[in-house]
């Protein structure tokens, strides 16, 4: 889970859906089902430690997107990026933490899915985008609508049943949205391609993995190498389970509008609360449904305030 680049394209009023928004629809359905469903990527490593997955994701996915970009001819691109970044050392120490804080999200999620609290993590995405409406007022200075207001505060509402039920403070799911919410906040501001500023997210980061990882090989720790093939293969194709939801959802996002992109991204959390619960047996009783109809009713009448407005705006332009 990562913010994509391009602008989503605006579709007039009564104007019907074309064969590009069709395809973008569909880039970025795949994005959210591929999102989904990885959390049995995970389960299918939950025997290798959190940490030396998470070193592995990053590593790899810097191999597979560098190689990526050299293959499509951007190599030239990536270097003109960097030292675009370097002469804005706002931006390049704002990209650098942005992927400290996305390493931090992925390391929640991975150990979270393979510690069986995969419903709490599909919490934290339910509650990600009402978070991030906090931060635009606290950082943008963006105005909150009626109905996002108490769309938080029936969020609020729901993790304070969460957190009566449970004795303690849903930190985890809490944990992964606001990791993932200050990420799309810090790259809000710096315009890079998806798949380049992936690249470069992963190599900020990728040589404190290889550390990592070499200091467990050496150690005799390390699951690569003494696992079995499945195992490693498994660990280096991590590196593109990483990179093509992204390169899919930057795909989508450039063709479709912005609040179908907002409605579309329920999918992921959606589909891992059914896995949790449908597959890997998690419990999910009548406080759990209590608290997630709160968030989920917060996030419908959010998701109608967008549309009213994304409406509004169409209707003005027409005119």
């Amino acid at each position: 889970m990562a913010d994509g680049a391009g602008r989503p394209a605006a579709r007039k009023e009564g104007k019907p859906v074309d064969g590009t928004e069709k395809q973008g629809i569909i880039w970025a359905t795949a994005a959210y089902f591929l999102w989904g469903v990885l959390p049995i990527y995970w389960k299918l490593v939950g025997h290798v430690p959190s940490g030396e997955i998470l070193a592995h994701r990053i590593f790899w996915a810097f191999v597979t997107t560098m190689l990526v970009v050299v293959l499509i001819g951007q190599a030239g691109k990536l270097v003109s990026d960097f030292k675009e970044l370097w002469q804005r050392q706002k931006d390049f120490w704002s990209l650098f933490a942005a992927a400290v804080l996305v390493s931090g999200n992925w390391f929640l999620f991975i150990w979270a899915v393979n510690n069986g609290h995969m419903v709490q993590t599909s919490l934290g995405y339910y509650i990600n985008p009402l978070i991030s409406i906090l931060l635009g007022i606290v950082f943008l200075k963006e105005r909150l609508l009626a109905a996002e207001k108490v769309a938080v505060l029936l969020a609020a509402v729901g993790v304070l049943i969460m957190t009566l039920s449970f004795g303690q403070f849903p930190w985890l799911s809490f944990g992964l949205a606001m990791s993932f919410a200050i990420y799309g906040l810090l790259k809000k501001t710096i315009h890079l391609d998806a798949l380049r500023g992936l690249t470069i997210e992963t190599a900020f980061i990728a040589p404190f993995a290889l550390i990592f990882l070499a200091a467990g090989w050496a150690g005799g720790g390390s699951a690569f190498l003494h696992s079995g093939a499945r195992t490693d293969l498994l660990l280096i194709f991590s590196g593109a389970a990483t990179a093509l939801p992204l390169v899919l959802f930057a795909k989508g996002a450039q063709s479709i509008p912005l609040y179908l992109l907002g409605f579309l991204q329920y999918l992921a959390p959606t589909m891992m609360l059914f896995l949790g619960v449908l597959i890997y047996g998690e419990p999910f009783g009548l406080t759990e449904l209590a608290a997630f109809s709160f968030i989920w009713a917060g996030l419908v009448l959010m998701t109608a305030s967008k549309f009213r407005m994304m409406r509004k705006m169409k209707a003005a332009s027409v005119k």
